[in-house]
């Protein structure tokens, strides 16, 4: 240990360590589920409306979840101890998907479906507990710098996880070669949990947050502000973000080998992005930053829906990466802007829980909207809109109030 850091010090710079090595592997280990399941299911004749709940059911089971963390928390010494669980249960998501080949062809597909649905209980424990072990485990001013070194490596190695896979898919006998990933992709996501059980309480939570209400955060104008710009944010972005896949293969006809190179664009951009995000929002405001992020990710979508060939869905994709990069970093520095410290744990399950709502309505929607006989163009045309929108009134509450302070500003003087 340097003689010149103090043990607390020496821990939180540990505690910032693991909290990346754990996001590193689990980048690994993404792309499985995040760029090749839906893929797979297309190669199982999946259609829109299963891809939809493919997507959209696992925040369903999450969300319902969610609400036990805080009597799950107490059953243990600290958070780090409460999270072993939940976070081996959910991690099966990324074997159980190696079974497929094992039921009936026609029962493939839905079993994909049950395969990343049933894990997600786990999940909506773990999503909570893990948000308060980041405010737990980290010294202050240390949240946004670790947030930015981890959205950095997240993006890289999901790149790498994503060129490795595919090439192990595009070269490999199918359905082996999928099974094949998704043992590989258990292996990293475990590495992972090793080091998130590695980090060391600095800062617990009082213990008085259990006893807070749900219903008095609702209506508390903080909670409300951020429930906003995370709900408004999520429903604009994910409403068609799980029909991109289909609009690339069925349309344009993308396989494995260029869903790699899509998402590699996409990844690289989003890395670069967050290592400038915290000058950017230092400069122009964290809710100024999220609009920006929906604006881009704006015209990336209008140029999905219009492209006539592959390659022209390569600077989209790179778009769409750093727009949604820079808008999530914020979204959640915001939340941990305006999250108190005595109510973490039952802030952090309302917040998780609002956005799995928002993320299970957005991709059932865009779904369904195909379902009914509604061209993709047209659908990806609406998420344009959408996210517009959100790109132009997620930054007003902010702008609001910097004219209010330029205001008492000049009447002061």
């Amino acid at each position: 240990m340097d003689p010149q850091q103090s043990p607390s010090t020496t821990t939180a710079n540990d505690n910032f360590r693991h909290l990346v090595l754990d996001v590193a592997f689990f980048g690994l280990a993404t792309p499985a589920l995040s760029r090749f399941l839906s893929v797979y299911a297309i190669r199982l004749d999946a259609d829109a409306m299963l891809l939809g709940w493919l997507t959209a059911l696992p925040f369903v089971f999450q969300m319902l979840s969610s609400s036990l963390a805080a009597t799950w928390r107490k059953r243990f010494p600290d958070t780090v101890a409460a999270l072993f669980w939940p976070g081996l249960f959910y991690r099966l998501t990324f074997l159980l998907p190696a079974f497929t080949p094992f039921f009936p062809r026609e029962w493939q597909p839905v079993w994909l479906v049950v395969s990343v649905a049933l894990p997600a209980l786990p999940q909506g424990i773990s999503s909570v507990l893990f948000l308060v072990i980041l405010r737990e485990g980290t010294e202050t001013g240390q949240l946004s710098p670790l947030m930015s070194r981890r959205s950095f490596f997240y993006n890289i190695t999901v790149a790498v996880g994503t060129v490795g896979m595919g090439l192990l898919l595009e070269e490999g006998p199918f359905p082996l070669s999928y099974q094949i990933m998704y043992v590989i992709a258990f292996i990293l996501v475990m590495v992972s949990l090793l080091h998130v059980n590695h980090v060391k309480i600095l800062s617990p939570e009082p213990i008085l947050a259990v006893s807070t209400s749900s219903w008095r955060l609702l209506r508390s104008p903080e909670f409300q502000r951020i429930a906003f710009v995370a709900v408004t944010s999520h429903i604009a972005f994910f409403t068609i973000n799980a029909l991109i896949p289909l609009r690339l293969v069925e349309d344009l006809g993308a396989d494995e080998g260029f869903m790699s190179i899509f998402g590699l664009f996409e990844l690289i951009a989003a890395a670069m992005i967050a290592t400038q995000s915290p000058r950017i929002a230092r400069k122009i405001g964290t809710r100024s930053a999220i609009g920006v992020g929906m604006l881009g990710a704006s015209v990336a979508a209008l140029v999905l829906a219009l492209a006539n060939n592959l390659y022209v869905t390569l600077p989209a994709s790179a778009l769409s990466g750093a727009s949604w990069t820079l808008s999530a970093i914020n979204i959640f520095n915001y939340f941990s802007e305006t999250s108190p410290r005595e109510n973490l744990t039952r802030y952090s399950t309302l917040y998780n829980q609002i956005v799995a709502l928002a993320l299970f309505v957005a991709p059932m929607a865009g779904s369904k909207l195909v379902n009914m006989g509604a061209s993709l163009t047209a659908v990806l045309l609406l998420g344009a809109v959408m996210r517009l929108v959100a790109g132009l009134i997620i930054p007003m509450g902010e702008l609001k109030a910097q004219t209010s302070r330029m205001r008492l500003r000049r009447a002061t003087r």
